[in-house]
């Protein structure tokens, strides 16, 4: 049986690949996508969004924009790897996949009454039309299987030292579903650092040899070229699709449960996420945190999933 998900994005290069994952593989239905301002401003990434299903021949599944920016700081985005458009490199296609007329929020709650089963949400953006979701309509929360973020760390940053981007850019809507008691699972850059995009791992996805894979190559060069220029990673690592596995069969994301908080007042430290690994606070585990990564398994489900895509 597959898992009925919503995939909540900020597209973005790996976001892509995050949609690609969820559409592509056997384990995942894929029911409805959301965007939210992150990685680029809303207006880019739903335009993205509908590029990427455009591309890959996803069709059926609604796409719907959310929030603009932050619950309660003003969004700043990350042009400085995505490009000014979000999705640097190629040259993008007019989406054939029209935009939903409902707001993000509202097609999450239609989807999640329309399911016989609880619909698991991925977010690989920051938490925003998540936490709006929550906090607008606290009836669907039985409707979620569970809550699966790309986001955080256990160790450091990628936007300041201590806080990783999608945190850093809405931590109080991390914090606001962290409070609602949905089982939640982070995927932070201590495991989506492993997932580097090699020369090889270039070349097998290039080979599939279909319009995916190759707009998918001309993402990935574009994106590993920045990632080396901003921190010396020339295999740059592709996060987000990295969230999306947790929820495959057999999936290669090792969990542990755990306590995570995240800072909210810091002046050096807002939107850190404090993961207690060894329970040092004494305090009660509040989420699922991913420690390790298959990465031979990881890539080998990234790459058939673009197989079966157009």
């Amino acid at each position: 049986m597959s898992i009925p998900v919503i995939l909540d994005c900020d597209p973005g290069h790996d976001d892509v690949f995050a949609i690609w994952l969820a559409a592509g593989h056997p384990s995942l239905d894929l029911r409805a996508i959301t965007t939210v301002g992150g990685n680029v401003e809303l207006r880019f990434t739903e335009y993205n969004a509908r590029v990427a299903c455009t591309v890959a021949g996803i069709s059926g599944v609604p796409v719907a924009a959310g929030a603009a920016g932050p619950l309660e700081r003003e969004l700043e985005t990350a042009e400085w790897i995505h490009g000014e458009n979000g999705l640097g490199g190629p040259e993008l296609p007019e989406p054939t996949m029209p935009l939903d007329e409902r707001d993000a929020t509202t097609l999450m709650a239609d989807v999640l009454l329309a399911s016989d089963e609880p619909v698991a949400i991925i977010a690989t953006g920051p938490l925003t039309n998540v936490a709006i979701l929550l906090r607008d309509r606290p009836d669907m929360v039985d409707r979620i299987r569970e809550i699966v973020w790309m986001g955080g760390s256990t160790e450091r940053g990628n936007v300041t030292p201590y806080a990783e981007f999608n945190s850093w850019v809405d931590p109080h809507a991390l914090a606001a579903v962290l409070a609602s008691g949905v089982r939640f699972t982070m995927v932070g850059l201590n495991v989506t650092h492993r997932a580097l995009v090699t020369p090889a791992v270039r070349a097998s996805i290039e080979a599939v040899g279909n319009a995916t894979a190759a707009f998918g190559g001309e993402l990935l060069e574009f994106f590993c070229r920045t990632n080396d220029e901003v921190f010396g990673l020339p295999d740059g690592p592709l996060h987000d699709p990295v969230a999306v596995a947790v929820l495959t069969d057999p999936s290669p994301v090792t969990l542990v449960h755990t306590r995570l908080d995240v800072e909210l007042t810091g002046t050096e430290t807002l939107g850190a996420t404090s993961v207690d690994l060894d329970g040092i606070l004494g305090r009660e585990p509040n989420a699922w945190v991913a420690v390790d990564l298959d990465v031979a398994a990881f890539w080998a489900d990234v790459e058939a999933a673009v197989a079966r895509l157009a």
